[in-house]
């Protein structure tokens, strides 16, 4: 394990040690920051898209020019 991963694993274990109350009062604090609100979102996108299939940029926008957009 190294430094980052010990350091993450003393945090989340101090995390799930607090009571309901103080987890939630935790979690509100990180979510009033923009910009992890929105790191957390694309991290839970990616980790669900992560099965889907991969194509080529030049697919995806060839198809999005003929749809209009």
């Amino acid at each position: 394990m190294n430094v980052k991963e010990a350091k993450a694993e003393v945090f989340w274990t101090a995390f799930k040690d607090l009571k309901r109350e103080e987890r939630q009062s935790v979690v509100e604090r990180l979510l009033e920051d923009k910009e992890f609100r929105e790191d957390l979102v694309d991290m839970a996108i990616l980790e669900q898209r992560e099965q889907e299939p991969s194509r080529p940029l030049e697919d995806y926008l060839a198809e999005r020019a003929k749809r209009g957009n």
